[in-house]
């Protein structure tokens, strides 16, 4: 299939340089003359050439200003353009190049020379293009590869989680349950002047992944005290505190061998820390206030909301309704007073969830 060929605008005042230039191009080029600086804006209102052949002097509008609005304008900021000048002068040379000009091609034309010119800056333009295409498609691989991966990482992050919750007891969807309250808090709390400057600088969906694994601890705890049917012993709720010790330590393993840490850290804290309480009776480490991370603190809410509404094996479920009130209740003494007013303005939402088990 034969190429389509190349579009050249040719402008000059002078018909014996727009006849010229014509008679050497036509047989390689389709071209197209201009006698003024305004046919030519006219005519790039609608069609766009590969390249612009641009008289330096002419009368009204010269080539400078030309190019300056070409350049301004960007449908045509990227056409090349070359200057056709009858003098020679490095300063005029200079100027045009800093307007961005590729070339000038001085007057009377040598045939040969200003097709070597045209075929060159076309052949750079068409590189430059495929270059573009290359980098866009290359791109559009590397999306695809990452989400690929990103994919792969949520599926084992979701097996293992499920594992851990039917070692637990727990009915339902429970990781699905807490990613989507995780999303919900962190889109209200972006409102919130408090903390919008915050989560504005995290990574989303890396919080979202490493909500994920804030119980992965609870691999191991023995079956006889997470599966007890019966209210926990002073000695067996001291076990099962050490679910948080545990998981940091799963966590710090899977640090060691592997090169992407961000995610990690992002677990690490979430594992450390939703079990710290506001007025620093929490664990493993009594953190008070704000020194408790902030995703610690909304997994906080999280999690003993999906645990109150869940039924396990030591108790019934808790209707909606009194389990917004019991975390109501803890504002301020278990859970962050900002965050739960946060909770209480997207509790609908939340019941919505909840009722899909």
């Amino acid at each position: 299939m034969e190429k389509p060929r190349k579009k050249i605008f040719l402008v000059d005042d002078n018909l014996v340089n727009l006849n010229m230039g014509n008679d050497i191009l036509a047989s390689e080029y389709d071209v197209f003359t201009f006698i003024s600086g305004k046919g030519l804006l006219k005519t790039l209102d609608k069609h766009l050439p590969d390249l612009i052949l641009l008289d330096v002097e002419m009368p009204e509008l010269n080539g400078y200003d030309i190019i300056k609005q070409l350049k301004n304008n960007n449908k045509t900021k990227d056409i090349p353009v070359i200057f056709l000048t009858a003098k020679i002068d490095v300063d005029n040379e200079l100027e045009g190049f800093s307007l961005g000009a590729v070339d000038y091609i001085h007057k009377p034309f040598s045939p040969l020379l200003l097709l070597k010119r045209i075929e060159f800056h076309l052949l750079v333009e068409t590189q430059k293009i495929e270059l573009i295409n290359y980098n866009f498609n290359l791109q559009e691989m590397v999306d695809e590869k990452t989400k690929t991966v990103v994919e792969l990482q949520e599926a084992v992050l979701i097996t293992f989680a499920e594992l851990m919750d039917c070692r637990d007891d727990i009915t339902g969807d429970h990781i699905g349950r807490t990613k989507e309250f995780m999303r919900i808090m962190l889109e209200a709390a972006k409102q919130n002047k408090a903390y919008s400057k915050i989560i504005a600088t995290w990574d989303v969906l890396l919080i979202l992944q490493s909500a994920q694994l804030h119980d992965v601890g609870k691999i191991a705890i023995k079956d006889t005290i997470l599966l007890k049917p019966g209210r926990l012993t002073m000695d067996e709720f001291e076990n099962i505190k050490q679910h948080v010790d545990f998981g940091e330590k799963v966590i710090d393993k899977i640090m060691k061998k592997t090169k992407e840490q961000t995610f990690l850290q992002q677990a690490r804290i979430l594992v450390s820390s939703h079990h710290e309480r506001w007025d620093g009776s929490g664990y493993p480490r009594g953190l008070k206030g704000d020194e408790i991370p902030l995703q610690g603190r909304l997994m906080a809410i999280i999690d003993v909301y999906d645990a109150l509404v869940s039924r396990r094996s030591y108790k019934e479920p808790y209707s909606h309704q009194d389990a917004v009130k019991l975390i109501a209740n803890g504002k301020g003494s278990q859970f962050d007073p900002v965050l739960v007013d946060i909770f209480l303005s997207v509790s609908g939402k939340f019941k919505e969830i909840a009722a899909q088990r």
